[in-house]
């Protein structure tokens, strides 16, 4: 049993407490003032749409036609944004490991599907610090303008595949001469692994680490239940029909 003293030395002071929360409440109030800065100083995204026919455009791309293919959307959500359905454009996960990046000065990734799509639409693919936050700020935004499946839709749209192709019917049609719904898995799970470094994955020159990239994508559609261990490594040896 532990005596008087004993007990008195691990109980916290009040006076520790009290600075404990001050310091708390602080903390809080300059977080609301910069997110309400920060949103005061970023566009509305009522013209995101606009921006990716603009960006497709001007790259010689074409829009998404018909529905967003169930392969394309499973491996890019497993892959670049797993609770994409559960957040409000920024996911907390990827927001605890955001500081420790910038210490270390590496991507500890986490950045959200509305994230990548603002830094593409509004801050022309910068990622310093204060386009990352402003980042966030437009995520949250579009997120509250637009659907799941806008956002989905204009993310594929405005997406750099490398070999000049924007968006996922280019993409699709230039690497394997198909429509982006004709896809198989071995096909969707090579073109989504491109979104995270399109030269380095390049499946026509860098086959070796292309196919690295893709089973990391295999491996995230079983981490998420989407596929089963055999039928990942089945699709890992399935040719890629590349026609380039």
């Amino acid at each position: 049993m532990l005596n008087p003293t004993t007990e008195r030395l691990r109980r916290p002071s009040p006076r520790l407490a009290r600075i404990g929360r001050r310091v708390l409440l602080a903390v809080v109030a300059v977080a609301v003032l910069v997110v309400g800065t920060t949103w005061a100083l970023t566009p509305g995204v009522d013209d995101a749409r606009a921006r990716v026919d603009a960006r497709l455009s001007a790259f010689g791309g074409a829009a998404l036609s018909g529905d967003v293919p169930p392969r394309i959307a499973a491996a890019l959500l497993a892959t670049e944004d797993s609770h994409f359905a559960d957040h409000i454009g920024v996911d907390w996960r990827g927001a605890l490991r955001a500081p420790l990046g910038l210490v270390t000065g590496d991507d500890l990734g986490g950045s959200t599907l509305h994230q990548q799509l603002a830094r593409v639409l509004y801050e022309d693919g910068a990622t310093d610090p204060l386009a990352k936050a402003r980042a966030v700020v437009l995520a949250v935004k579009l997120d509250r303008g637009w659907t799941d499946e806008q956002i989905l839709r204009m993310y594929l749209d405005a997406a750099y595949f490398g070999h000049g192709f924007y968006g996922i019917e280019a993409a699709a049609e230039g690497y394997f001469g198909l429509a982006p719904a004709e896809l198989d898995w071995a096909q969707a799970s090579v073109l989504v692994g491109l979104v995270q470094a399109p030269s380095a994955y390049d499946p026509l020159v860098h086959p070796e680490l292309a196919a690295a990239r893709q089973a990391h994508v295999l491996d995230r559609l079983v981490d998420v239940g989407e596929l089963d261990r055999d039928t990942a490594d089945e699709i890992a040896t399935e040719p890629w029909g590349l026609v380039g």
